[in-house]
């Protein structure tokens, strides 16, 4: 499942997350945040970010960092913004839609462990987050537009895997 190509969107994204730029390159954090300090991540690099005007924001050394909503492009690679980043203490999202409807998944944990260890193996880089829950495997990645989805329904059947998108498509 490796060699799956995912189209990047159309149009424009939304990406909510810790923006941190460090000796003048900004990236954006769509998984997990090392709390150290500053902190760091393996993020979306981001391109056209600016620091003026924003608040929110926290510096050490040639670091600096903050938690925003981030409106742009992406082609694959990395995000371009478009639009003027909102803190997110002042942003307000749209709920997301449950994907299993709250129904519980049915797979044994076990069986589901070792879905997800292969995926892991499978796929490294382009998981952020995963866990087995409520009888599923929750895979984070940056970017879906149903093809990944499509894929791990095809390998492991339809409702044991649930791809979550980081980057939302907005219009």
């Amino acid at each position: 499942m490796g060699d799956i190509v995912v189209p990047p969107p159309q149009g424009r994204v939304l990406g909510v997350g810790t923006v941190i730029e460090a000796g003048g390159d900004a990236q954006l954090c769509l998984g997990i945040v090392m709390e150290s300090y500053p902190p760091q991540c393996a993020g979306v690099p981001v391109d056209g970010w600016g620091w003026a005007g924003l608040d929110g924001s926290e510096s050490s050394g040639d670091t600096t960092w903050g938690a925003y909503a981030v409106y742009g492009t992406y082609d694959g690679q990395r995000i371009t913004v478009t639009d003027a980043p909102i803190m997110l203490a002042l942003f307000d999202p749209a709920p997301l839609d449950d994907p299993t409807g709250g129904v519980d998944g049915t797979s044994d944990d076990a069986e589901l462990t070792r879905i997800q260890d292969e995926m892991l193996d499978g796929w490294g880089d382009r998981i952020l987050t995963s866990s087995v829950e409520r009888g599923y495997v929750r895979v984070l990645t940056v970017w879906d537009d149903g093809t990944l989805q499509d894929a791990v329904d095809g390998a492991y059947g339809e409702r044991v895997v649930i791809i979550d998108s980081a980057l939302r498509e907005i219009d």
